[in-house]
């Protein structure tokens, strides 16, 4: 009998409860806030010029942190990290619930993004340690990608309720529930395998080059939306950003005991995730921020009710991702899963693109939903496995954190540009129709959908595109070898496998 076989957890399903809670509070966290935000801004006094501090802050702890909280779990410990993650998340979620004005409620909000990058890359990488075997790899990855899938918009039907039927603090308040749940359960059931941390010495210079690239990237996004993309402080933070970045990459082939290992990224179908659900995310954060807007602003719904519409889509990334996903990840090669996967939510969004004034939502939202939904499901659960799989467990939380990377890094994209794309055709189309508009808010509507309808087409093309990059660099085998910590004679006969072994480097794969 291998040794893989006889370090089975035994409360491994268990321990994946847990996990997968705490990864919904993360998740949705990121979208309910925004549903929240504008009574926020009204309780506390916060002026328009700085209400995008209450996402900002969030996003620049958290994204300019990733690398450096999945590197910390390496070294202390994933199970330790996941628990500290959730605590100072719970605390942090305390103290923005009970802010009695604009600064505490910024610094909570950082708070909540410092230790959301210690709980996020912790969780993910708890599960590609724990579940090694092929089948049960693909169930407990199939559970993990539809709730990381699902959680924004639950997050939108949650801050909905809670903001309409109670008040803007139970956004943050709701959090701490999930944490303590999460945190008890974790230290009762979960079991870090033995074996499987980094003891190297912390790369302090390729955290401070990391931070500071990732922080300079998201805030240059977040810049160019508010100021344009040829304003002075856009270009330089995105200069700053590819200056830090670079000098990051060439520390890392340098130090002994790098931040992140290289080996990580090098990989062909490792980079071909990263990439391709980065463009992903891209494309769905545009959804979430315009169909927002067009149901509670043009079409008149409630705040829960707008929740509510986005239910199919979160049927549809739950079926794709564990009845289509986990059933074939075993069988059937990851691009062939990814690919078509982002071209259905492809031709959800292409259906999107005929929104107007007076479109009904059976007829044309709901099937775009589920078609979007199901293929961002069927994508997304093969990708997350993929990222981590064939890792040697050493690194296996910095390899987590670039998941989240990759999608944090593409939300802040996605809302900057496609934001500034509706913004555009917004102006262009009320110019050019202002002599001919029957009323001023008939104009101020049809300007705002033809706006969104614009955006939507780029996140078509995004989408596509991402599809193509699964298709062409993903070019690995089904995942049906022993997983991230498989060792000679486990049976793992594919080229994964064999990168997993203990102490073999993961090759670099050039094709």
């Amino acid at each position: 009998m291998s040794d893989s076989t006889t370090s089975v957890d035994p409360r491994r399903w268990k321990a994946l409860i847990f996990i997968a809670l705490a990864q919904l509070m993360v998740v949705l966290d990121a979208t309910i806030v925004n549903i929240a935000l504008p009574s926020a801004q009204a309780d506390l006094g916060i002026s328009d010029a700085n209400r995008q501090w209450v996402i900002t802050a969030y996003a620049l702890a958290f994204g300019g942190l990733l690398l450096f909280g999945g590197r910390v779990a390496d070294l202390w410990g994933r199970k330790r990290t996941f628990i500290i993650g959730l605590v100072g998340f719970a605390l942090a979620s305390a103290l923005g619930g009970a802010a009695s004005n604009e600064g505490v409620l910024l610094g909570a909000r950082a708070l909540q993004g410092v230790f959301g990058a210690l709980l996020a890359p912790s969780a993910l990488s708890l599960l590609a340690v724990t579940f090694t075997e092929a089948r049960e790899r693909a169930k407990a990855f199939g559970i993990f990608g539809a709730i990381a899938g699902g959680g924004g918009a639950v997050g939108l039907i949650l801050g909905g309720v809670l903001t309409e039927y109670m008040n803007w603090r139970w956004t943050f308040f709701v959090n701490i529930p999930f944490a303590v749940i999460a945190a008890v359960g974790a230290l009762l059931v979960i079991r870090e395998p033995a074996g499987s941390r980094n003891p190297s010495k912390l790369d302090v210079p390729g955290v401070i080059l990391a931070t500071l690239g990732l922080v300079s990237l998201v805030y240059g996004f977040t810049r160019a939306e508010s100021d344009g993309w040829g304003a002075g402080m856009t270009i330089g933070l995105f200069v700053a950003a590819a200056v830090l970045l670079g000098a990051f990459v060439l520390v890392e082939s340098k130090v002994k005991s790098p931040l992140l290992p290289l080996r990580v990224l090098t990989d062909r179908n490792r980079a071909g995730v990263y990439t391709s659900l980065g463009l992903a995310v891209i494309g769905m954060f545009g959804l979430f921020l315009f169909l927002t807007y067009y149901m509670q602003i043009v079409k008149g719904y409630t705040p829960v009710t707008t929740g509510l519409a986005f239910l199919p889509m979160i049927v549809g990334m739950i079926t794709g991702s564990t009845q289509i996903g986990a059933r074939l990840m075993t069988r059937v090669r990851p691009r062939l899963l990814m690919a078509p996967g982002f071209l259905l939510a492809a031709v959800g969004m292409f259906l999107l693109t005929g929104i107007d004034l007076d479109t009904s939502y059976p007829a044309l939202i709901l099937p775009a939903f589920l078609l979007l939904g199901l293929g961002m499901g069927t994508a997304f659960m093969p990708a997350m496995s993929l990222a981590t799989h064939g890792v040697q467990p050493r690194d296996a939380g910095v390899a987590s954190a670039m998941v989240n990377t990759s999608q944090q890094v593409g939300g802040a994209i996605g809302t900057a540009l496609l934001n500034t794309i509706a913004a555009s055709a917004t102006t262009a189309y009320a110019t050019s129709h202002a002599k001919s508009a029957p009323s001023v808010d008939l104009l101020k509507l049809e300007s705002m959908v033809h706006g969104y309808t614009a955006a939507i087409w780029w996140a078509v093309g995004i989408l596509a595109v991402a599809a193509v990059i699964a298709f062409t660099m993903v070019t690995t085998g089904h995942q049906g070898g022993s997983g991230p910590v498989a060792r000679s004679g486990d049976g793992a006969d594919t080229a994964e496998g064999a990168d997993a072994e203990a102490d073999v480097p993961i090759p670099v794969m050039a094709h």
